[in-house]
């Protein structure tokens, strides 16, 4: 029963997905085709990740992550977790997983907030096929809004949760 409520809301589309089939074969068909490769291209990002997560927790100490991600470390730990974030190329879901231990081996919520930001906007090969087809001038301007509304909601998600609320994050990880 406990594997069932773990997994409803996966089961729930697959029932909706049957009854969309059953209804409309082609687009049962269509999305049962979109649904396969969503997962085959996150299984091959996903192994990796997780193995480099494995090496990332048990190879770096966490006073050395606190020292240089957590709290109280400022502009130097938001640069670092910009840095980590912009440093990628895999999808978005790749990055929770990351953030996840990041909060384990104790880098502050602000920097765990930043991070994902980053990875979601900032990433290095992004821009380089940005700018090859919008232009540099437009690159620049969406990085530089991105990174500045990045950093505002950073900064407004770690004021409004309370001491509670943050704690009650890190307990899960």
């Amino acid at each position: 029963m406990a594997i069932l409520k773990r997994y409803k809301w996966a089961l729930l589309l697959l029932i909706a997905d049957g009854a969309i089939y059953a209804w409309n074969h082609s687009l049962g068909m269509n999305i049962f085709m979109q649904t396969s490769d969503s997962f085959v291209q996150m299984l091959s990002f996903i192994p990796p990740v997780f193995i480099i997560l494995g090496l990332l927790d048990t190879w770096v100490p966490r006073e050395q992550v606190v020292s240089h991600l957590g709290p109280g470390t400022g502009i130097k730990g938001m640069a670092l977790a910009i840095l980590l974030g912009v440093a990628n190329a895999g999808p978005l879901y790749a990055a929770f997983p990351v953030a996840a231990v990041m909060l384990k081996k104790g880098t502050s919520l602000f920097n765990v907030i930043v991070f994902i930001g980053a990875w979601a906007t900032l990433k290095v090969p992004m821009f380089l096929f940005e700018t090859q087809f919008l232009g540099g001038l437009f690159s620049v301007t969406r990085w530089i809004c991105s990174l500045t509304g990045i950093i505002l909601i950073a900064f407004v998600i770690d004021r409004l949760l309370s001491d509670a609320e943050k704690q009650a994050i890190y307990a899960k990880h």
